[in-house]
């Protein structure tokens, strides 16, 4: 369903995949396209085929959060190898340990308070 949230704003999705508690997503999309825009258009399109499609999920819901960055072409392979193999990557290091590594590497100010409910 990816695909279809993609065509309807004009992205590309080159790799999408999730475990229970958080999904990556690497999309490209055009310059004039707001990074911001991304997670709540990936948030609302999901949540409306996932109530459709599985009614018994109804209470499903995404957090209020979300984590964007954006990576170089030289890194998408790299990128998609991550997404791809996240399950056994998570078995040496939390996401949220994972988390803190990155926003600390690039040198991201956050509030402690706001990170993870």
């Amino acid at each position: 369903y990816v695909g279809g949230i993609a065509r309807q704003h004009d992205l590309t999705a080159l790799q999408v995949g999730g475990i229970e508690d958080h999904l990556h997503a690497l999309v490209m999309a055009r310059p004039v396209i707001k990074p911001c825009e991304i997670p709540l258009w990936l948030k609302a399109e999901s949540s409306k085929w996932m109530h459709v499609k599985f009614p018994a999920l109804s209470q499903f819901a995404w957090q209020d959060g979300y984590g964007i960055f954006s990576v170089s072409q030289s890194s998408v392979p790299a990128v998609i190898n991550y997404i791809e193999n996240q399950r056994v990557h998570h078995t040496n290091q939390t996401f949220e340990e994972e988390y803190l590594t990155l926003l600390k590497l690039h040198a991201v100010d956050y509030d402690e308070r706001y990170l993870f409910g």
